[in-house]
């Protein structure tokens, strides 16, 4: 099951304390609950019009007498924060429309559309950043009871006051059918020179992925470990 199944999250907020325009990284995971590994290649940039945010995730669990020979499943979200007027009274807030879909062994992952309005708050040397995002979202081919998503996504740079600890994530909360979703990913980094970084993420989640038809629980909680290459 891909780590970021229907994820509507969007990640620019990650970016603004290290003061990038642009930045590409690469993630590798291993899930300790679903017991394989997951790769994220992510990438931001930042313009005078707002930010645009992807990233493309593989899972590596399809196995041939218990060999793992290739990528089990894929997902891909793509978004787009419109800001051109960030230098009057309403700066905080952005226009957001996003695309989220996947594939997975014997199955798809509906293509899911996005928008709605994103308001971003930070300190003032942009160390501590969140996002809070309102989004209408709708399934192709797939109903929902309130066809919307809320999202929250933070990060905290120097956590302690220790250099290079960053402890970022985001919470989606949206609807499929009459079942409300709710996926959260908390993530810690210890950066490693001005590239590596060690760490780790927690999916905590609720009706999500069939995962309460694999484990018999609702809620569950999925720790990883990992590192990423910032390039």
């Amino acid at each position: 099951m891909m780590k970021k199944v229907l994820v509507a999250a969007a990640f620019a907020a990650l970016f603004f304390a290290q003061g990038a325009k642009a930045q590409t990284n690469f993630q590798t995971f291993y899930d300790f609950g679903r017991k394989h590994f997951t790769t994220t290649l992510e990438g931001f940039h930042q313009d005078d019009w707002g930010n645009t945010f992807f990233f493309i995730d593989y899972d590596y669990n399809n196995r041939l007498d218990g060999t793992v020979v290739s990528p089990s499943g894929s997902y891909f979200e793509i978004a787009r924060c419109l800001n051109f007027w960030q230098d009057s009274p309403v700066a905080p807030f952005s226009l957001h429309y996003e695309y989220n879909g996947g594939l997975g062994l014997g199955f798809g992952i509906n293509s899911a559309f996005l928008f709605g309005v994103d308001y971003f708050l930070h300190s003032s040397d942009f160390n501590n950043t969140l996002n809070l995002k309102v989004l209408y979202k709708q399934f192709v081919k797939m109903d929902s009871k309130l066809p919307m998503q809320f999202t929250a996504v933070w990060g905290c740079q120097d956590l302690f006051g220790v250099p290079r600890l960053r402890f970022s994530g985001f919470v989606d909360v949206w609807w499929e059918g009459d079942k409300t979703v709710v996926l959260s990913e908390p993530q810690l980094w210890f950066g490693i020179g001005d590239h590596a970084n060690i760490g780790g993420e927690v999916e905590l989640s609720y009706n999500f992925g069939g995962l309460e038809f694999t484990t018999g629980k609702a809620f569950n909680v999925m720790p990883c470990l990992g590192w990423k290459w910032v390039f």
